[in-house]
């Protein structure tokens, strides 16, 4: 009557054409696979409907397609698109695609009067997680709405912030078992067709069996996917998002998913919260010198302190070491021991907070860390001066806005500590250099990561490490390459109208 496609192997590209029966045949061993056989009262046409249960609306099948087909008026495929009442009807003669509709909640419809027609009807069941608050990327002021798990939904918050038509959506299906919808989103006539084409490039070269997340998209297409550092900006936020395609970069949204990926994109960013733009230009680029700065505390603390007592004791001021010298008088374990006891115990608390329940990860965060550090020092683990860092460090590293970069600031400490162990001082310059050479090979989409630091671009500088005020912002970043450099044109951003009454 008809065949379709059906992989053999997750790696094999090419499928094996079945036959009607052999499809309905491996399709029954699956409980939720259903067919129904009609014939129409009026006109005696034959007709049978075939359908997932857990992906289609029943509802939907039962009040607006059946009515329709069993009506005196529905003779032939023809008719379909009058009769019933669902906007994406498909009628197709190419068999490849049965399989692919049949379990992304069409329902199959075949006429024993054609055996070379079918048709496919929209009645998928929409389930999902209702628009709520960003958990990740909260701010107080400022919209309140994040990203959900529906591609559909996302998209619609995005046209609602950019209702342009300009904003086009390139559709990829990625994942040889999942068969995932992935979407590409830039501004044509601003986004660099450069940065365009390297993501759409890489999009189709993806050769994996399942993509679940954007992270998994991420970690595929990065330029350099041995690097700790993300190379992708991932945001929950639609507000943010729609504002870096205004800038004239390019999105990457997964269905399935509620975060998206933002590129090209650049170190610095990393360490931008989007509430940034929400409040006066003097107190968010105060906030961002404050985070810079718990960066370089949170990952370089614990390492001076394990080179300062190990080689550098000379450098400690004198009632310093007086305080340093009574905490550590009765400490069995040497400084890189102790530093790394105590980092190590707040990596499990950190884990066990985050895996347990709300309620119970937060009691064992605030109450493990008060026993087990009160505990460590009473017992002559530890020294008091030391936890204080170390608590310091970790509550440091919890001001980077972005998560994933969270992660990798928790992971720099140690290569830090095991150089300032074997060298001192001098082994933390050795391990900077070495940090400073990999940062500098980094690149975003064949983007500079270090921009506009490295290569320094003045004109980038206005919205990095400090923000200006949006009337000093007329361009856009310059190492995107945008066909529209300037946002408006730079005299008019001082211009203020005074309308005397």
């Amino acid at each position: 009557m008809f065949s379709f496609f059906k992989n053999q192997k997750s790696s094999d590209k090419d499928s094996k054409k079945q036959s009607y029966e052999s499809l309905k045949k491996e399709a029954e061993k699956s409980a939720d696979y259903k067919q129904a056989f009609y014939q129409n009262p009026h006109t005696g046409l034959k007709f049978s409907l075939h359908f997932v249960t857990t992906l289609i609306d029943g509802k939907i099948l039962q009040e607006d397609v059946l009515p329709s087909l069993l009506s005196k008026d529905f003779h032939s495929f023809d008719d379909l698109k009058t009769l019933v009442p669902v906007l994406d009807i498909q009628i197709s003669t190419d068999e490849t695609q049965i399989e692919q509709k049949l379990y992304n909640g069409y329902t199959l419809l075949t006429m024993d009067a054609s055996n070379r027609k079918f048709a496919f009807i929209a009645t998928k069941n929409e389930m999902g997680r209702k628009v709520s608050q960003p958990e990740v990327e909260f701010s107080v002021v400022g919209p309140k709405e994040a990203f959900v798990e529906s591609l559909s939904d996302n998209l619609n918050l995005l046209r609602k912030r950019l209702p342009i038509k300009e904003m086009l959506v390139e559709e990829f299906n990625l994942g040889t078992l999942t068969h995932t919808r992935v979407v590409l989103l830039y501004i044509d006539g601003l986004a660099d067709e450069a940065n365009v084409n390297t993501v759409r490039q890489r999009l189709r070269d993806i050769d994996f069996d399942q993509i679940m997340d954007s992270s998994f998209v991420e970690q595929l297409i990065a330029d350099n996917g041995k690097s700790p550092f993300p190379q992708l900006l991932d945001s929950e936020r639609p507000d943010r998002v729609a504002s870096v395609l205004a800038e004239g970069k390019i999105a990457i949204m997964v269905d399935g998913s509620p975060h998206a990926l933002i590129g090209p994109t650049t170190l610095v960013e990393f360490f931008n919260a989007y509430e940034d733009y929400f409040l006066n230009f003097f107190i968010s680029s105060f906030l961002r010198l404050v985070r810079v700065f718990a960066v370089a505390f949170s990952i370089l603390i614990t390492p001076i302190y394990v080179a300062a007592l190990t080689y550098h004791y000379e450098l400690i001021p004198k009632d310093l070491m007086a305080t340093l010298i009574t905490s550590r008088q009765e400490i069995p374990l040497p400084p890189i021991l102790e530093a790394l006891f105590l980092e190590l115990t707040i990596e499990l608390l950190r884990e066990a907070g985050a895996r347990l329940p709300t309620k119970v990860g937060q009691t064992i965060g605030i109450v493990g860390g008060i026993v087990i550090g009160t505990a460590s020092v009473e017992a002559g683990i530890t020294s008091n001066v030391l936890l204080i860092l170390v608590a310091l460090a970790a509550l440091a590293s919890f001001t980077t806005p972005v998560y994933r970069m969270s992660n990798t600031i928790r992971l720099l400490r140690f290569p830090f500590l095991l150089f300032a162990q074997l060298w001192g001082l001098l082994g933390i310059v050795y391990c900077f250099c070495l940090l400073m050479g990999h940062l500098l090979q980094l690149t975003s989409l064949g983007r500079p990561f270090l921009e506009p630091i490295f290569p320094p671009r003045v004109k980038d500088l206005k919205d990095a490490l400090i923000r200006l005020p949006f009337s000093r912002q007329g361009g856009r970043p310059e190492y995107l390459r945008t066909k529209k450099p300037f946002r408006f044109p730079p005299s008019e951003g001082k211009k203020k109208l005074d309308i005397d009454e």
